[in-house]
């Protein structure tokens, strides 16, 4: 295996992409746009809520509970009658409809704990829970407030406290941003390393590299640093001018130490995107078998749900995943701003990962030449 073979065919892979303009509008938009937009347009906090109040009680006390309710978290109150619950919330006209009872504000006043109905339409689940929370929280604020100027205890025998580390605001730009980073990398590093191969094999092309004195494992690490290379370019450029330009996401932790740890994971990535393409023997067959690779990937990775909440056993499949380790990776060096004697063993799992994806994909792809040969 000859370096100047590698770098030589790596250059042969840039120049072959700098010609393919559908590719490089892909790259482009998948580091811009796919990442701004669901970072500004998807909330996983509580925005611009919908919310109704059904108030049988008329009482000032009602009225400052619905007053309570502003934007930006809900859209101004609706006011609607009793008899029409069941029919918006069926028609999903309101996510939020809250019934304050008669007599409630009397009955409070006395020592009583009247019961305020709060109807939540849980298929809007993002908003469902944390609006309830809200709601519990300005019920209690006003009741309280109300009840200062009355001889009746209103303090709780317990008080949370809660503190929000790592993203004190809560704000979920921040998340999404480099959750969208990481998923945009992983699914080009599948993509642009498996489809410079079939393209190879679509064009007649792979047959001249065969009768150069070249070898499969030049062939296949010139892929994977050329691609990995440009896909590490754009993730650089992304991060700093979209990320933290235009997004105003913090990178607490050191860039070039995330930088590193994406370098090893585009190895692993590329290396899988040359096993399927050594699997499938078109572009459609390629794209229909990187789908399910990739959403696997990334949606059981912890970057949408944490991996505690999975099943035991699915959590023990999923350490074979590269994308599991990266992930826990990044958000441990972006929003901890975490070292690397802390990060190392995930940087090392993904690592050894690449190094049996790439054992693997050089075997295949070793197999594939020996059948075109002969």
């Amino acid at each position: 295996m000859q370096l100047r073979n590698i770098y030589r065919l790596g250059l042969k892979e840039l120049i072959s992409l700098r010609h393919d303009p559908v590719l490089v509008l892909l790259i482009i938009y998948a580091f811009t746009f796919s990442i701004i937009a669901p970072a500004r347009g998807v909330k996983l906090e509580l925005v611009n809520a919908s919310v109704a109040v059904v108030d049988e009680d008329r009482s000032q006390l009602a009225y400052r509970i619905a007053d309570s309710l502003r934007e930006p978290y809900f859209q101004a109150p609706a006011r609607i009658d009793i008899r029409d619950i069941d029919a918006v919330m069926d028609a999903g006209d309101y996510t939020f409809v809250i019934d304050i009872p008669p007599d409630f504000e009397a009955d409070l006043s006395e020592g009583l704990r009247p019961t305020v109905q709060v109807n939540i339409d849980a298929t809007a689940m993002a908003q469902a829970g944390a609006g309830a929370r809200y709601i519990e929280q300005a019920l209690n604020e006003q009741a309280r407030d109300y009840l200062a100027h009355f001889p009746v205890d209103t303090t709780l025998p317990v008080t949370a406290v809660t503190r929000l580390a790592f993203n004190p605001n809560g704000n979920s730009v921040w998340f999404m941003a480099v959750m969208q980073l990481v998923n945009m990398s992983t699914l080009l590093g599948i993509l642009l390393t498996g489809a410079a191969l079939i393209r190879e094999r679509e064009h007649g092309t792979i047959e001249h590299l065969l009768v150069m004195p070249l070898s499969a494992s030049e062939i296949v690490i010139a892929k994977i640093w050329s691609n990995a290379l440009v896909i590490l370019v754009a993730a650089t450029v992304s991060a700093l001018l979209v990320v933290r330009g235009v997004l105003d996401v913090p990178i607490e932790g050191s860039l070039a130490l995330f930088l590193l740890g994406l370098a090893v994971y585009l190895t692993a990535l590329t290396a899988i995107g040359i096993l399927l393409a050594t699997v499938a023997r078109s572009m459609p067959q390629f794209g229909l078998l990187s789908i399910p690779v990739f959403l696997v990937l990334y949606m059981l990775s912890g970057a949408m749900t944490p991996i505690d909440t999975m099943p035991e056993l699915l959590q023990r499949v999923m350490w074979v995943s590269p994308t599991m380790h990266f992930v826990a990776f990044s958000q441990s060096v972006v929003f901890r701003g975490a070292g690397i004697a802390v990060v190392w063993p995930q940087l090392l799992a993904t690592g050894l990962i690449g190094m049996l994806a790439f054992a693997a994909a050089l075997a295949r792809f070793r197999r594939t030449v020996t059948l075109t040969r002969l």
